[in-house]
């Protein structure tokens, strides 16, 4: 038994050259390497260390064991932060989804221009998040924004938008749907994969359009309508910048857009409560997580991967 263990440990031995060949990847890695661990893993371990403690970035700080944990789940502005982003969240992804799949079919007919008519449909998705944000301030202006004066001119009389606690939220969800271009472009490249032949072969059987699109181009679009269902989830609970730039960073009108990413960062940057946030970070973490893993559990088995 001895002889073998001796044997396979000699096998397992690297070679001088690929001895060398490891010291040279690991020397031309050792910069991401470096980087990840400390701007990756350190900031990590110490946020999670932190959420333990009274740290506020200025003089000492005392361990407080599970105080900020507590205190977070009787803070009834942490829930109503939570509720406003599952709110937009809920409303948000299926939005965008249902947009960017009608707009990548529309774009996925041969035409003349179809080139022009995708970089269009594209381009709001690379203008900076700040930039549209500061756009939108005014557009949807309640007293002199360009959709109310629109609506005025039908004769309708426009909302007060994100000056009203009721339109606060549909705004913001109206507003996610600006950047749907990426999403677009990727369902986009879905569409081009479905296979030609089994179209045809449908049309041939005398199947509609819509049973063409449900029994055959959805299965072959589901990995990235999944895709875009995880990654809309992921992004949705780390809705911030539009939401900071609209309101100055004060969730108004009435807290009707205090998000929690945006709580966050007012326990951190303006209260300075920074082991609280830190605490309200690793929970938004985990409640991340679990959503993601239930629809992995409930939505993966669905998912079609053309006979993987």
């Amino acid at each position: 038994m001895s002889t073998i263990n001796v044997q396979s440990v000699q096998k397992r031995k690297l070679s001088p050259l690929q001895r060398r060949n490891f010291l040279w990847g690991l020397f031309f890695t050792s910069p991401a390497i470096i980087g990840l661990l400390l701007f990756t893993a350190y900031p990590l371990i110490m946020s999670f260390y932190y959420s333990f403690t009274s740290y506020s970035m200025f003089g000492p700080y005392k361990f407080l064991g599970l105080t900020n944990y507590i205190d977070l789940f009787g803070d009834d502005n942490w829930w109503s932060s939570l509720y406003n982003t599952v709110y937009i969240l809920i409303f948000s992804v299926p939005l965008g989804i249902i947009v960017a799949l009608t707009l990548a079919l529309l774009l996925n007919v041969k035409t003349k221009g179809i080139a022009v008519y995708r970089t269009i449909f594209y381009l709001p998705s690379i203008v900076p998040i700040v930039a549209s944000a500061v756009v939108f301030g005014y557009v949807f202006n309640p007293q002199y924004g360009v959709l109310n004066n629109i609506l005025q001119i039908f004769g309708i009389t426009g909302p007060g938008w994100l000056s009203s606690p009721d339109w606060a939220k549909p705004t913001l969800i109206i507003l996610s749907l600006w950047g749907v271009g990426n999403l677009m472009i990727i369902l986009l490249a879905g569409l081009q994969d479905v296979p030609r032949d089994l179209q045809d072969a449908a049309q041939v059987d005398g199947a509609t359009s819509w049973n063409r699109f449900r029994h055959v181009t959805l299965p072959f679009l589901s990995p990235h309508l999944f895709f875009a269902l995880v990654t809309g989830l992921i992004a949705g609970f780390q809705y911030f910048s539009p939401v900071f730039v609209l309101t100055n960073g004060n969730g108004d009108p009435a807290g009707s857009t205090l998000i929690a990413a945006l709580y966050l960062y007012q326990n951190a940057f303006r209260y300075f409560k920074v082991g609280y946030a830190n605490a309200m970070a690793w929970v938004l973490f985990i409640i991340i997580l679990l959503c993601t893993a239930l629809t992995f559990r409930i939505v993966a088995r669905r998912v079609y991967y053309g006979g993987a």
